[in-house]
Order: C-alpha cells, then structure tokens, then sequence
C-alpha cells in the first residue's frame, strides 16, 4: 500500500456521520479487538467525551481521536491514523488540538495507554511531554501486551508550555493544520 502524502489537514469535531469511515480505521489499526460502531456512538453522547477526526482536503477522514475530560485530567482514549496516511504528522497534529482544547478547558494534565510495542507512538508521546509512569499487565485483548500508562506533568507550567510551542512551530513547518 503506497504511502499518501499531504500538507495540509483538517481537525474537526467528530460527528455521527464520520463513524463509518472511523470504525474503518479502527479495525485496520487495532485488529479484531477494536471499538464497536456503538462504542462510538455512545462516546459521542458521552458529555464527558471530545472526539476529533481528521479530514484531508477532499473531506476524507483518515484520523481520529478520543479524549475524556474529567476534572482537571484530559485522558487519550483512542487515536489512529490510516495506514496509508501514516507518517504526514496527522497523529501529531491530532495530539495539538487535544493540548489546545485542554488548554481551554482547563485540563492540566494528560494521561493514555500505549502497547509497549507501539514505538512509534511512544516517541511522539515523549515529544510531547508524556512520560511512562507504570505499565497495565495484559492490558491488551488480542495478544496480552502490556500497556505503558504515560502522563504529562501540569500542561500550564513552563517547562510544558516551553517543549509545546517549540514542537508547534516545527509542526506548522511540516503541515497545514486547519
């Protein structure tokens, strides 16, 4: 499968409509054991839930995340990208509009599991601030891997703000986010 290549993408809301082509996703992403169609459906009534999809161009969703925000803790409850839209910095413009609606919101922290395997997504986590603060044994379904739990420290501290605003303006560089 060639890999697509983009400059520029769209972060919207997630919408009912986009639920489709995100279940796709999904189940190319994390196999057998992915979110259901209703899984989706209820996180988005769920007045806790943010979720986020990302449009090429044309309107072709090829990501999207999940956030569940609770008190002051914004927690990644899915991300995934389209395998042949992989490497065009889409996860990581995802992962800004996350930090700028926390902002918002006065999220300070942010907290995910990641499969340890899963090295990629680690690195861009650590780019931006998360750190691995203990595992889940088994937490994954489909093969029993083990989950790293990773958080950032408060995301209005200066250290934070300091690290995201350089990772930024590197991103606008490489993508038009929208």
């Amino acid at each position: 499968m060639p890999v697509m290549k983009i400059s520029e993408i769209y972060i919207t809301n997630l919408t009912k409509e986009d639920i489709e082509s995100v279940v796709e996703i999904e189940a190319e992403a994390y196999g057998k054991h992915h979110w259901s169609k209703s899984s989706f459906y209820d996180e988005m009534s769920n007045n806790l839930a943010k979720y986020y999809a990302a449009k090429t161009s044309d309107g072709e969703l090829v990501g999207y995340a999940g956030t569940w925000h609770i008190i002051d803790e914004g927690h990644i409850t899915t991300i995934a990208v389209k395998k042949e839209y992989l490497r065009n910095h889409i996860g990581e413009a995802i992962i800004h509009k996350i930090i700028e609606d926390c902002y918002k919101d006065g999220i300070k922290y942010l907290t995910l599991e990641v499969r340890v395997s899963n090295e990629p997504a680690i690195k861009l986590y650590e780019k931006y601030g998360f750190q691995s603060l203990g595992t889940r044994k088994g937490y994954y379904q489909d093969n029993d891997e083990d989950a790293l739990i990773m958080w950032t420290e408060n995301i209005f501290y200066d250290k934070f703000k300091s690290l995201y605003n350089e990772n930024c303006k590197k991103l606008e560089e490489l993508i038009e986010i929208k």
